[in-house]
């Protein structure tokens, strides 16, 4: 009888969490499935809500928070030309340190300038975004 109490509290926690939604009663509802599990080995009563106390503990201090992390989304998505730092780019016109040159970025043409005053690339080649600084694409090749 014991093993259905634990188990009817494990649903009923688990369906108030989605009124909640802050991941408390999913926990809890955890630490009273794991206590019908260990009542269904027969242990006594405060063996059960040891297992209850110790799961429901360990679920909250520990994977709370690693869900919460995972949960959050930004608040906005990021329009910005800062977006597009680590992005690869297609060199379309030699890009030197000095007179620069231009990339395809993310489906749009974009000057460039090389990062190390003393490389170029070449037509073709794949650079990734290392900043943007107003109009210009700052970028660099991995060799």
């Amino acid at each position: 009888m014991e093993i259905i109490a634990w188990f009817i509290a494990a649903l009923v926690l688990a369906g108030l969490e989605l009124a909640v939604g802050e991941f408390t009663l999913l926990m809890l509802g955890g630490g009273a499935l794991a206590a019908s599990g260990v009542a269904l080995t027969a242990a006594p009563l405060w063996g059960q809500v040891a297992a209850f106390a110790l799961v429901s503990l360990g679920l909250l201090f520990f994977v709370k928070p690693i869900l919460r992390r995972k949960m959050q989304v930004p608040l906005a998505l990021d329009t910005s030309s800062e977006a597009l730092v680590g992005h690869a780019a297609e060199v379309l016109e030699t890009v030197h340190q000095g007179s620069g040159g231009q990339i395809r970025l993310d489906g749009s043409i974009w000057s460039a300038v090389t990062v190390d005053p003393h490389a170029s690339y070449s037509e073709g080649e794949h650079v990734t975004v290392v900043r943007i600084d107003g109009p210009t694409a700052i970028v660099w090749k991995e060799n």
